[in-house]
């Protein structure tokens, strides 16, 4: 082997580790995390600082990446070519062919990736520096590239501007929540409260308030002791005033506020002047969004406020641990009643209360009924049966077989929900 054939042995060596930095450092720059990378470069890391600037352009780094990466293997198989052929005659092309493309796909191709795909944040700070240097070289070539590209694009009538993401932020935070979560790397309650948050936006203070059948409140006009009893009776600290009806909420009072007045007067109760000390009350319409209802609460340093719609009847309250319970999950403390509703069974199934909300049933349960068109699970039957169903009557919709098992007047009060083993829903119907 003479000189010039070592130089051109050299040559293709050279080719192929340019080749295998080239896609390594494609890979590795595309599948990093954002977030992961985003908290290097807060932390002062410069090279993370580069791969971000780098990963804000991706056509840019891309195209100077495959234009590197094409010269280099177009380079090697040339040259492989031209020393098999003096090497082995008109027979060397069959052998540059075979030879060169299983070492591009073996060692410059998939060798790289691999490597790259399994550390993709250290080696995205591996080869930041040099990858710029390349984008800030090849940037004239790659630009031109671009607008030959966009030019034909547009000659066969296809709008670059029209081509967008099809996952907003949260679809694509929550996949990767969900994808991590079957990995095993987030457990069920750390996914139901990545969820929750990000559901924040999309819910309405209707779909987490407590309806108005179940507020306690008290009668403005009662005897202040019998409104300390209640008061103190009562599982809350703050509870609606109401004059008239209870629909008519007049104030607000706070069992601390009345402990403190309570003290003042020396324990006579009778003193007590409840409407000195009655909060005014704080309406909200129910389409609120509970992500602008949690920043009211804080701006407002309150946690109570009454739901109304859009005639200004009151249709419930909501506080703001309604709101981090869909975040966290049920909040409990030494005062809540403990029974949530839903009582699961060995077979699957659960019994479930009427009014209990679909999410919590979900979060309990790990199931994915619907919530858009009812808010409650006696809601969800209502709405899918399109009647009032008697106890007794089973239906089956969205994969699920619900059974009335109680009813007063006009309200489901306890169903039966039981899983089907077959994945798609069926069309609902009445036995």
């Amino acid at each position: 082997m003479d000189t010039l054939e070592i130089i051109v042995v050299a040559a293709i060596f050279v080719c192929l580790l340019l080749s295998f930095f080239f896609s390594g450092s494609e890979t590795a720059l595309t599948a990093a995390s954002t977030a992961r990378m985003a908290a290097l470069e807060s932390a002062g890391d410069k090279r993370a600082a580069l791969a971000n600037r780098l990963m804000d352009k991706p056509e840019r780094f891309i195209g100077a990446i495959l234009l590197g990466n094409n010269l280099a293997n177009i380079a090697a198989s040339s040259l492989a070519t031209g020393i098999l052929l003096i090497w082995f005659g008109e027979v060397g092309i069959a052998y540059a062919t075979l030879v060169m493309t299983a070492i591009i796909v073996i060692f410059s191709e998939v060798l790289p990736k691999t490597i790259a795909i399994n550390h993709p944040e250290r080696m995205s700070l591996l080869v930041a520096r040099p990858i710029a240097a390349v984008v800030a070289f090849l940037g004239p070539v790659v630009l031109g590239i671009e607008a030959i590209v966009r030019w034909v694009l547009r000659m066969v009538g296809f709008k670059l501007e029209a081509t967008e993401n099809v996952l907003t932020g949260q679809e694509e935070l929550r996949g990767a929540v969900e994808v991590l979560h079957r990995e095993g790397g987030v457990v069920r309650e750390e996914r139901d409260m990545f969820g929750g948050l990000l559901d924040l936006k999309d819910l309405q203070v209707s779909d987490v308030m407590v309806h108005r059948t179940k507020i306690v409140a008290i009668d403005a006009d009662s005897a202040p002791e019998q409104i300390v009893r209640e008061v103190l009776a009562a599982p809350y600290t703050r509870l609606p005033l109401w004059r008239g009806g209870p629909e008519n909420i007049v104030g607000v009072i706070h069992a601390k506020d009345l402990l403190r007045e309570l003290e003042a007067v020396a324990g006579d109760a009778s003193k007590i002047d409840i409407a000195s000390i009655a909060l005014t009350p704080w309406f909200v319409p129910d389409s609120t969004s509970l992500s602008d209802q949690l920043k009211a609460f804080l701006r407002r340093k309150t946690h109570f406020a009454l739901v109304v719609d859009e005639y200004g009847e009151v249709m419930g309250l909501v506080t703001l641990e309604d709101i981090l319970e869909e975040i966290v999950g049920e909040i409990a403390d030494e005062h809540d009643v403990a029974v949530s509703g839903v009582r699961p069974h060995i077979d699957g199934s659960a019994t479930v209360d009427g009014a209990v909300p679909i999410r919590d049933l979900n979060r309990v349960m790990d199931w994915e009924l619907p919530a858009d068109e009812a808010t409650t699970v006696a809601g969800l039957v209502i709405h899918e049966a399109q009647l009032i169903p008697e106890a007794g009557q089973i239906f089956t919709f969205h994969g699920f077989r619900f059974q009335v098992l109680r009813k007063s007047r006009n309200r489901i009060t306890l169903i039966r929900v039981t899983p089907l083993q077959r994945q798609e829903a069926l069309p609902g119907r009445a036995a």
